[in-house]
């Protein structure tokens, strides 16, 4: 539980945690409008996506704060937004009411895992390799994603992916990198906010004064009012019907290892441990991120998850639920100035990403290499978070070749109850 007296007893700035929280919120606020974006396809109104997706953000960051006393923020999740659109509501030929009630049934089923600790067991039965792997392969796919978001790296039919063009805004880019690692190394304090904010400034010209015909940066208008007309709009009763269980299982379990492997990951590259080298308030962690998916489906989103943004601020300093309260309260006022985050591109939040990567690449040195049977299994989780784009296959693939190649080589006995609990969840995630 977070106390201000914690603070002054671990000599803890709050200036520097409240910094750190406007870190990870700039870092995160894009979820603001690409959630509604990708939701609004379904027929939901896009003002009331967007409010709702603020709503979960403020809420269930600050119960991460509060209740959890970690760094790290909570909002409607990447990947379960596309699977909410795109499968249960295109494919599967559900409305979107019913979608949303199998998002709340996934959360209430989350909260039952979380509050039995089922789900905080399964953390500590993670191999301590693995632990790195995961830590090390979240900064790539942090890299990666910040790459994309600048299109300094982009798809290629011939190669998969490629250099992108150097052009205006990718040249920005470049330079905002360049000057948050020099405040970096110079230990300016706020140096990736500051760099955050310097790219956005050096955007601001492009479309206007070089670099384009259309302005990187566009403001038309700064108040918006917030729509709350998808408040328990979800259908409950025909959501919770049998032929719909692998719709909500798919949801617990995707959530589930993404949310795993995001506290894990995090803990281990920020050193966010607790006296047994375990994750810090991870079953407090879980129960938040479990109520964020509930709520999720009361306030018309797709479920919540904690966002590996987050690093962003815990790099700059946040140690605390501090950085979380302070983040989850920057979210309020886009309530009604939503339009104002135009004034932050892609670019400028990108070098603060690409530099988050080589700050989590940290535990990779602790594997042990010349152990195949521990290092592959590493490896596998390591590279495939980025490879295909998502944490939870290159977690899923890494429990799964670590237990298979420990029975192949007569370590049967060192793969624990847990795991193999782990192994079972893994497999269902991909059945499902």
């Amino acid at each position: 539980m977070f106390s201000f007296s914690g603070l002054k007893k671990d000599n803890i700035s709050v200036s520097t945690e409240i910094l750190a929280g406007l870190s990870s919120f700039l870092a995160t606020a894009y979820i603001i409008v690409v959630n509604p974006a990708i939701l609004s396809q379904t027929g939901m109104p896009f003002s009331a996506v967007l409010t709702a997706t603020i709503l979960v953000s403020f809420f269930s960051s600050l119960m991460m704060g509060l209740y959890a006393n970690n760094p790290i923020l909570v909002a409607p999740g990447m990947g379960l937004n596309a699977f909410f659109t795109f499968t249960a509501v295109f494919t599967e030929k559900l409305s979107w009411q019913v979608a949303l009630g199998t998002v709340f049934w996934s959360g209430i089923f989350f909260l039952l895992l979380s509050a039995f600790n089922v789900r905080s067991y399964i953390v500590k039965a993670i191999p301590k390799p693995l632990r790195f792997a995961i830590a090390s392969g979240i900064g790539l796919f942090i890299t990666l994603i910040g790459f994309a978001n600048a299109k300094f790296i982009v798809a290629s039919p011939a190669t998969m992916v490629t250099l992108g063009k150097l052009n205006a805004p990718t040249l920005t880019f470049i330079a905002g990198l360049l000057i948050t690692v020099v405040l970096l190394i110079r230990n300016v304090k706020g140096s990736i906010l500051i760099g955050i904010i310097l790219t956005s400034l050096l955007a601001w010209p492009i479309g206007r004064w070089w670099g384009g015909e259309e302005a990187l940066i566009t403001i038309d208008h700064i108040i918006s009012k917030p729509d709350f007309s998808l408040l328990f709009q979800l259908d409950l009763v025909n959501s919770l019907k049998w032929s719909l269980a692998p719709i909500i299982l798919a949801f617990v379990f995707t959530d589930m290892f993404d949310s795993l492997s995001t506290f894990v990951g995090l803990a281990e590259a920020a050193n966010l441990l607790d006296e047994n080298g375990e994750p810090r308030n991870i079953r407090k962690s879980l129960i938040v991120d479990a109520f964020s998916t509930t709520i999720a489906g009361l306030t018309g989103s797709s479920p919540g998850t904690a966002y590996i943004e987050s690093a962003v601020g815990i790099e700059q300093g946040g140690k605390t639920g501090l950085t979380a309260i302070a983040g989850a309260i920057l979210f309020l006022p886009f309530l009604f100035l939503s339009p104002l985050l135009s004034a932050v591109p892609a670019i400028a939040t990108a070098p603060a990403l690409v530099l988050v990567g080589v700050f989590m690449m940290k535990p990779v040195v602790k594997i042990n290499w010349s152990q195949l049977h521990e290092a592959f299994p590493a490896f596998l989780a390591m590279v495939l978070i980025p490879f295909t784009y998502s944490i939870t296959q290159g977690i899923i693939w890494g429990f799964l070749s670590w237990t298979t190649l420990h029975i192949a080589t007569g370590r049967t006995r060192e793969i624990s109850l847990a795991l193999w609990i782990i192994d079972i969840f893994a497999v269902l995630a991909l059945i499902f």
